[in-house]
């Protein structure tokens, strides 16, 4: 029998318990308990708003979506969003989705740190971003369930999760400052890093190879 937790069903599928069991043994309690949260959030906001993600699909990008800050799925030349992206369609390949449902997937972690442009796309990709803004950003908390929240916790606690996943963000990237430029997680490096200067897109265009 499946779990459900706040009204949501996990989704018991042999995919998302294969993800499930490799994403718990391969990240850390942090990591794992935060992509749970997720998933709930993800699901919650999407019934508010009236659409209908894929329960599997969705399940699977919010347990991959961090998983790009860690070994052994980080790689220190590119995004740690687009190396999550990689590794998630990668699974789902080869446990036989199409290549449709996996390109989904892959946009919704390559996106979910993108502001403006994954909450206009499909449900999955949207669903994704605005349970990470509610688990990291406290986004729509307020407008939120008191029980169902209280539910969530209680089956995946934040603990310390402020102090705990900005010190996680920052070791995921702190070998590869140059990919964050252009994005958010370039705050994160400043804020760690205080001699950090992340190259402004100014100063890209006046150096470019172009004479004027």
């Amino acid at each position: 029998m499946s779990e459900v937790i706040a009204g949501i069903r996990i989704p018991e599928t042999a995919a998302a318990a294969e993800a499930t069991r490799l994403i718990r043994e391969t990240t850390s309690p942090l990591i794992y308990h935060h992509s749970l949260r997720v998933f709930f959030f993800g699901e919650i906001h999407a019934r508010r708003l009236g659409v209908k993600p894929d329960p599997e699909l969705l399940y699977l990008a919010a347990l991959f979506h961090d998983t790009g800050l860690l070994t052994p799925f980080s790689d220190v030349q590119r995004r740690f969003e687009v190396d999550g992206a990689d590794h998630a369609r990668r699974f789902l390949v080869e446990h036989g989705f199409s290549p449709a449902a996996s390109d989904t997937v892959w946009t919704a972690i390559a996106l979910h740190t993108t502001p403006g442009i994954p909450d206009r796309m499909g449900p999955e990709i949207a669903s994704l971003y605005l349970g990470v803004l509610t688990d990291v950003l406290g986004f729509g908390l307020d407008g939120l369930d008191a029980d169902r929240v209280g539910e969530i916790l209680a089956a995946h606690p934040r603990g310390d999760f402020k102090k705990e996943f900005l010190r996680a963000y920052f070791d995921g990237q702190k070998d590869r400052p140059e990919t964050t430029n252009g994005t958010v997680n370039s705050d994160v490096l400043e804020h760690f890093i205080p001699d950090y200067r992340r190259t402004t897109t100014v100063e890209r265009i006046i150096g470019s190879a172009w004479p004027s």
